[in-house]
């Protein structure tokens, strides 16, 4: 066995080498499978590019789609296969096509099923490739006309290419009959692609590896993404197998009462949750922890779901918080994401990549709402933010998320409860006193030490955020109406211009 053929052949998709432990196992057959439409051909001609690149031969066998179909894909992504790959247009003989000459006393099936075979098999042993792409199984299944023709058939192509060192390829579209499982059986391993298409948005694509004999593998469905270049997978996080070594201090974040409030500040390596209604400043306060970021010389990296980019800009330079600035000079990432064109498994990689290539050390993901609507199954959401926070706390960030509850004052419904998956929750409301409409700030967790149990006025003006002494003259805040039950507490004075910061 040659040094070549003990080393894995890499698939050339981003992420996919990673579920499959490396890559594929030379001198065996695998099956990709997947509704037309859902990137088998982009995955197939990336694979054989991949093999041309280190000097391999490489051979696409096709029976569905042209020669000119397949390299005006490639094409489309960038790639020019020129003649680096043998494209093997398979097409049936012109004799058969002729409705004069078919035959009447055997079955036209049995010609064109051993034609086929017989010209597969001679396009081979003319090229010798490494690689070997066949497109697609399902006009040999119609061929076959039935299940025990079919699997002795997938048998004898199986056998055949066991004899050299090639790294077959069989994609099958799974049009003629998609409960047919007789490959999965025969071949070393298979890998599944369904497409997706929610009530809203783009179409959602995952893959998952069904079968891989003799071979450990990233289980699960693993999202990815057709786009210029080729296909790129995000392979699903695991929290567990990410870890790192770091000090675990206290970091403020740069108004004095608001640090009171936390007993100190926010431990390094944990996730902070800010909870309440529109309007209350849960961006403001994780910002706030951006600035102190900034100041103490780390980078910091901002997903905002809910707000435009240029809005936010100025909102928040009206407040002494240039974020435009401090992203031109290269100290924060900042970016909008569309939760309609975002999978779960996209946004994920999006963090990690932020943390590992821009050292982001805080990460403000405004809001889980807008997340949300990227996973309409919330049971799945749960799983996926419990990964994401692990995985940040593991790697030493500081992480803020905000949610949004139904509601202004009173009784408040959140749309999904991530309060015991955070470390810290900073729990923001609306209450109502001398006819104003005023904030009121709490902790009501923190993980990492003690805290205050004292609830604090704050107003949001043009300096930022200002926090008072704790609102000990009164019961019920939380719940919107507030009522006076001891010496006269004065409340912070608030300015005209508030509103137009909140």
């Amino acid at each position: 066995m040659t040094e070549k053929s003990t080393v894995k052949a890499q698939t050339g998709v981003e992420g996919l080498d990673d579920i499959l432990s490396g890559g594929l196992s030379r001198r065996h057959v695998f099956l990709l499978e997947g509704a037309p439409g859902s990137g088998k051909t982009t995955i197939a001609l990336q694979f054989l590019l991949e093999g041309a690149g280190i000097g391999e031969r490489c051979l696409y066998i096709t029976l569905s789609e042209t020669e000119e179909e397949l390299r005006d894909s490639a094409l489309s992504h960038g790639k020019d296969i020129g003649d680096q790959v043998e494209i093997f247009e398979l097409v049936p003989p012109e004799s058969l096509l002729d409705a004069d000459q078919q035959q009447s006393l055997l079955y036209s099936s049995d010609l064109e099923l051993g034609e086929t075979t017989k010209l597969i098999f001679e396009a081979f042993e003319r090229v010798k490739p490494h690689r070997v792409v066949i497109d697609s199984l399902s006009e040999i299944r119609l061929l076959a006309q039935s299940s025990l023709r079919y699997r002795r058939q997938i048998l004898a192509l199986k056998h055949f290419f066991s004899r050299s060192d090639a790294t077959v390829l069989l994609l099958d579209d799974m049009t003629s009959d998609a409960m047919d499982k007789t490959v999965h059986s025969v071949v070393h391993g298979v890998i599944h692609l369904e497409q997706l298409a929610p009530d809203y948005g783009s179409e959602r694509r995952r893959l998952r590896v069904l079968k891989y004999r003799g071979q450990s593998f990233r289980g699960g469905y693993h999202d990815f993404v057709i786009k210029t270049g080729g296909v790129s997978v995000f392979p699903r996080l695991r929290a567990i197998e990410h870890k790192s070594g770091f000090e675990r201090t206290l970091l403020e974040s740069g108004i004095g009462e608001f640090d009171d409030l936390l007993g100190g500040g926010i431990a390094r390596g944990s996730s902070t949750l800010l909870i309440g209604p529109a309007g209350t400043g849960k961006s403001l306060f994780a910002l706030q922890f951006v600035e102190a970021a900034v100041e103490r010389g780390e980078r910091a990296a901002i997903f905002v779901f809910d707000e435009e980019l240029g809005l936010l800009f100025s909102r928040t330079k009206a407040m002494g918080l240039d974020l435009e600035a401090m992203r031109d000079r290269g100290q924060i990432h900042i970016e909008q994401l569309d939760a309609a064109e975002l999978s779960p498994g996209e946004f994920a990689q999006r963090v990690r990549d932020r943390v590992a290539t821009f050292q982001a050390r805080t990460v403000v993901i405004d809001s889980i709402n807008g997340y949300q609507a990227a996973m309409p199954e919330e049971n799945a959401l749960i799983l996926h933010m419990h990964e994401l926070l692990q995985y940040l706390n593991r790697q030493g960030a500081n992480t803020f998320i905000t949610v949004a509850q139904h509601g202004l004052v009173g009784d408040m419904k959140s749309p999904v409860d991530v309060t015991y998956l955070a470390d810290t929750v900073i729990l923001l409301r609306y209450f109502e006193a001398e006819g104003r409409v005023r904030r009121a700030i709490s902790v009501i967790k923190k993980r990492t030490g003690h805290h205050e149990d004292m609830i604090r006025e704050y107003t949001i003006g043009s300096r930022g955020l200002t926090l008072g002494k704790p609102l000990s003259g009164f019961r019920g805040i939380l719940h919107g109406v507030p009522l006076f039950v001891g010496d006269q507490q004065p409340f912070l004075e608030t300015s005209e211009e508030e509103g137009a910061h909140s």
